[in-house]
Order: C-alpha cells, then structure tokens, then sequence
C-alpha cells in the first residue's frame, strides 16, 4: 500500500500558484481540509489539495470573457516576461504561478495579439503527448 502524499501549507502553495498566506487563509475558512502530522505541522493530503486545485481551477474559468471559447483545456494565465521578435517567427515567455511557458509563434501574431512585457496573457497548451514525472 502506498503512503498517501500530504503537503504543507507552503508546499501547497507553492503548487496552486498563490502566497503561503493566502492557503493558510483558504485553509483556516475551512475551504481546504487540514490535519496535524506527526510533527505538528498543518498539513493538506494530497487527494484534498487535489480536488481543491481543480475547484479552484473551475471557479477561475467562470470568471474568463464570456467571449472565450477554446476546445484547450490546459491554460496558463500569467504574465509576459519576455518577447523575441525575428523576422518572421517570434518568442513569447509567460510566468503563470510557478511555470515558465515558452511558445514559439509568428511575429504577425504576436504585432496582432500586441504582445508586450508586463502585460496579463494566457498560455493554453493542447499536446497529443503529455510526458509525467513522479516527484
């Protein structure tokens, strides 16, 4: 039998994309369960933080333009900390929570969507293949 995986509260932070402060507050409202571990510390087990990240996850999909409609799943909204033009192709890095995004796409695109750093973009990702590491 596998031990069941738990996480801290910064830990699960880290993972959800917000401050330390912010889970302990979701945490201490009740909206994600905590236990004691055996050292004390305030734990979330993992199948919690789980379904809590895709509740989380729904509810921030509900906000997004009622004008947004993608058959992509997984979208990364974040921040635009870099762009290369090129000639023809250019290069687009978003900081989404924890994760560096890189896309790779035309210059027209990028001059049309007006692309610049500092500003909100989201980073939707669609992939035949999806590579898992166990942490």
């Amino acid at each position: 039998m596998l031990h069941m995986q738990s996480y801290t509260i910064g830990q699960a932070a880290r993972l959800l994309g917000v401050s330390p402060d912010t889970a302990r507050r979701w945490a201490d409202a009740g909206r994600v369960a905590t236990r004691r571990d055996d050292a004390g510390r305030r734990v979330i087990d993992g199948r919690d933080l789980a379904a809590f990240s895709v509740e989380l996850a729904q509810a921030g999909s509900a906000t997004e333009g009622e004008d947004t409609y993608t058959s992509a799943r997984n979208a990364f909204p974040g921040i635009v900390t870099a762009v290369k033009l090129g000639d023809v192709a250019a290069q687009v890095e978003i900081q989404a929570g924890p994760h560096r995004l890189v896309s790779l796409l035309t210059r027209e695109a990028v001059e049309e969507l007006g692309l610049e750093v500092g500003m909100e973009a989201t980073a939707r990702v669609k992939s035949t293949s999806v590579h898992i590491d166990r942490v």
